[in-house]
């Protein structure tokens, strides 16, 4: 049975997601790639919430990134305060064609297109509780596994029906 997914390397996404915002999600992704992070799009988070990109580095540090595509993307969408919970640092992606002004102050700012983006705003920081921290990244483990099992055996996932 073949999935809806669009599958790259680094990022998978179900089709519901803007050119706009692929192209944002691709440059933020080479982006934390140059900053020592790997990325897993589109993860599910223990509160039932799926993050956009979750970035996570060799020391254990994890970034969340909300990608929004258009203004009116960030009007309807109230569900990123939920995100704070499972990282260290929060980010919003956009294209240079929103103003940094409609974002929230207490998140950081990313300026991205297809071929890259720098971070505009740096993100405070929110230590996660060890006990998330080791969630997050075994979610984060888990997820990139699985991802991978598919792309070498398409047909076999349905072998691992608890998958995350």
């Amino acid at each position: 049975m073949e999935s809806n997914a669009v599958h790259t390397p680094a990022l998978i996404f179900d089709r519901r997601q803007s050119e706009t915002a692929l192209a944002i999600a691709r440059g933020t992704t080479r982006l934390l790639r140059s900053l020592g992070f790997s990325c897993v799009s589109e993860l599910p988070l223990p509160s039932g919430r799926r993050a956009d990109l979750v970035a996570l580095n060799e020391r254990g540090d994890i970034w969340i990134v909300e990608i929004k595509s258009s203004i009116e993307d960030l009007r309807v969408d109230q569900k990123w305060p939920d995100y704070r919970a499972h990282c260290d640092r929060l980010f919003f992606a956009f294209t240079q064609d929103l103003p940094c002004e409609i974002f929230p102050a207490d998140t950081g700012l990313i300026v991205a297109d297809a071929y890259g983006a720098h971070v505009h705003c740096d993100a405070p920081e929110h230590r996660l509780p060890a006990p998330t921290r080791k969630g997050m990244m075994l979610r984060f483990a888990l997820t990139a596994a699985h991802r991978l099992n598919r792309l070498h055996d398409p047909q076999g996932h349905a072998a691992y029906p608890n998958e995350i």
